[in-house]
Parts: structure tokens; sequence; C-alpha cells
């Protein structure tokens, strides 16, 4: 895990940090522009939290947003559970 520090402002869309898996790493993209407010320590000791607890334990940062507006195209839960059924 490469993860930013506190205080960074990312744009959205911006590679904000990355994750290395046993064959690749990524980037790791910010969904809306903002000010990183904490990142999660804990995902430095135990990376698979990530897999294993993702709308629990296992997020990356918390953003203080700083366009409401860049939220308008985000899915919720239920509208990303549909479109993983899809052949997109």
């Amino acid at each position: 895990m490469d993860l930013p520090s506190v205080g960074e402002v990312f744009e959205k869309g911006e590679a904000y940090g990355s994750v290395e898996s046993v064959k690749a790493a990524s980037d790791v993209y910010a969904p809306v522009g903002g000010e990183v407010l904490e990142i999660n320590k804990d995902l430095e000791e135990s990376p698979e939290m990530v897999n294993e607890s993702a709308e629990s334990n296992g997020w990356f940062i918390k953003l203080k947003v700083k366009d409401a507006s860049e939220m308008e195209g985000l899915l919720d839960a239920a509208a990303y559970a549909e479109y993983c059924k899809t052949d997109n």
C-alpha cells in the first residue's frame, strides 16, 4: 500500500496512491477532489482488509470534499451491485 499524507489535496480522477499485489501494482484514484483528512494506517500491517472488509475496515483515505457536485456521478451500493451484473 502506498497512501498519501494527511493534508495532501487531490483533484477528481487523480492518482493518490497505489496497491501492489502478487501480479501487479495499480494506482488508486480519487473519486472526488478534496483534502486528505485521515489515512487507514491499519492497512500497512493488514492490507488484506481491503478484500476481507472493504465496506468497514478496508477503507483507504477520508477526504474533505472540495466540490459536492462531483459526487453526483457516483454509484451507491445498490447501483454498483446492479452494474456488476452487467457485461460492462
